[in-house]
């Protein structure tokens, strides 16, 4: 089943972003072989030369590495890997936020919420 991918935003980017969230949830566990170009571009239903212009630009940046004949890799860079995972937290507290202030309401009242949400008290740490 193909990748749902937004048409007002960049599909290449998008690539990126969903390669990086399946790495930072364990998908792609550090050290694993990723599919080929050709297998990415088919289960994300795009022209491999878009695939391959992401995986590029993922290599370029270290979130993968390929080995000659091999195929790429996704880092064993455990730094790495709970930055991007503190980066793509960000922006969903980010997010969350502006839709926060759009309603209106105060930082208790969402704490409030989020506390009770989370089953209170004693689950702070687990959120």
């Amino acid at each position: 089943m193909p990748w749902d991918l937004d048409s007002k935003r960049s599909i290449y980017g998008q690539i990126i972003e969903r390669i990086k969230s399946r790495i930072v949830t364990g998908t792609y566990p550090p050290g694993e072989k990723l599919p080929s170009v050709r297998d990415l571009a088919e289960e994300a239903g795009v022209n491999p030369n878009t695939m391959q212009r992401a995986l590029s630009e993922l290599e370029r940046t270290g979130v993968i590495y390929s080995q000659r004949t091999s195929g790429r890799f996704v880092t064993e860079d455990e730094n790495m890997i709970r930055n991007l995972k503190e980066a793509a937290a960000e922006e969903v507290v980010e997010t969350f936020l502006e839709k926060i202030r759009e309603l209106g309401l105060d930082i208790q009242t969402v704490l409030s919420m989020i506390q009770k949400s989370a089953g209170g008290e004693d689950n702070e740490r687990n959120i």
